[in-house]
């Protein structure tokens, strides 16, 4: 052998070395990484991988609401693009019939152009005016021709001046509020937050009801005993952070039975709700820190700011529905994707079914 290749050889063996040493370097920070894992989170190693395999996404919704294909949804003006994608995207996967209330003309030409204009599980109701679409289609839902609402182009006050309508609405004594379930890249759970939408600022005794209703969503998709965190900036009460109240308030309520199908434990901050070793650094010993399934902000501004940093800084997928009313309400925002739509329809069938 050359004296050359004898040099080539040699650097190739240093090279193959220097990988394998490094693919054990790898390996030995992600068996610790693991163990943290388990330690951190009580684990035992089988139950993570099985919670590993089945990870908690929003198509499990969609494959969910396809058994109840026969649900119908009114949907209230639905003349608007994105809305029609939605509905034609439910039906290409089995689930739903749909009843649309608005401008005869425009709702058939857009059906026309995703080739539904003649499709069994669609009806067109016209109506003169988006209030009159929403009357409709409130109507539909209050006389049980309809288990759905769905908002479409129209105003959010609008529709939910035809929702609260004393004589032909949805109301049912409950607060109503919003329910979002977000897929969050890198999490094996759904991450669910409320109220991000509707209440502006609630006392005690709304926050309970905004549980409630958050739970009853929670149960439709699956999670049987949800852990629930009520958020504030720290994690001890100080008088003078009314959140932190509060939470220690629906933590002894639902000790006591006044709050039922849940585990409440706060207040906790972000970090420990949801990092379980972001908790173990704070020793905070609970049921809930680290393994939150839903967050209760303290109102709809830290709703509405979190809502909107999943999506747009971590990329999450969300579908969300209004709860507390007779059936529940997809109340998506114009800015929402027709997948996004998708998601809260098919939220919203699962949560009627129950």
């Amino acid at each position: 052998m050359t004296k050359i290749a004898r040099n080539n050889l040699h650097g190739m063996q240093i090279i193959a070395y220097n990988q394998q040493n490094k693919i054990r370097k790898i390996k030995r920070f992600q068996i610790f990484v693991l163990a943290r894992f388990l330690h951190v989170n009580k684990m035992p190693p089988q139950i993570l991988m099985k919670r590993l395999v089945h990870k908690m996404k929003l198509q499990s919704l969609i494959d969910h609401a396809t058994k109840y294909a026969d649900m119908t949804v009114a949907v209230a003006a639905a003349e608007d693009e994105e809305v029609i994608d939605a509905v034609t995207m439910a039906l290409d996967r089995h689930f739903g019939k749909f009843v649309l209330y608005g401008d005869h003309e425009q709702i058939v030409q857009l059906l026309r152009r995703k080739g539904y204009a003649n499709s069994e599980h669609i009806e067109v109701v016209h109506a003169n005016s988006a209030v009159q679409a929403a009357e409709l289609a409130v109507k539909a839902v209050h006389f049980n021709e309809a288990n759905v609402l769905m908002k479409g182009n129209i105003p959010t006050a609008a529709l939910l001046k035809a929702v609260l309508n004393k004589e032909y609405g949805l109301r049912t004594g409950k607060v109503l509020s919003h329910v979002a379930v977000f897929e969050v890249p890198g999490y094996d759970r759904f991450i669910m937050v409320t109220d991000a939408a509707m209440n502006i600022s609630p006392d005690l005794e709304q926050k309970a009801q905004i549980v409630a209703n958050a739970v009853a969503v929670a149960r439709s998709i699956g999670i049987d005993m949800p852990k629930v965190a009520p958020l504030a900036a720290v994690e001890v009460v100080n008088p003078a952070m009314p959140a932190t109240v509060d939470a220690a308030a629906l933590t002894m309520m639902q000790k006591r039975g006044q709050i039922k199908d849940c585990i409440i434990d706060g207040p906790l901050a972000l970090d420990n709700a949801v990092s379980a070793i972001a908790a173990e650094h704070k020793r905070i010993d609970s049921e809930v820190a680290g393994r939150a399934d839903i967050l209760l902000v303290p109102d709809i501004e830290a709703g509405n700011m979190l809502y909107k940093s999943l999506v747009y800084f971590a990329n999450a997928k969300v579908g969300a529905v209004i709860a507390g009313a007779k059936a529940p309400i997809v109340l998506t925002s114009r800015a929402d994707s027709a997948e996004s739509k998708l998601y809260s329809l098919a939220l919203a069938v699962c949560s009627a079914s129950k």
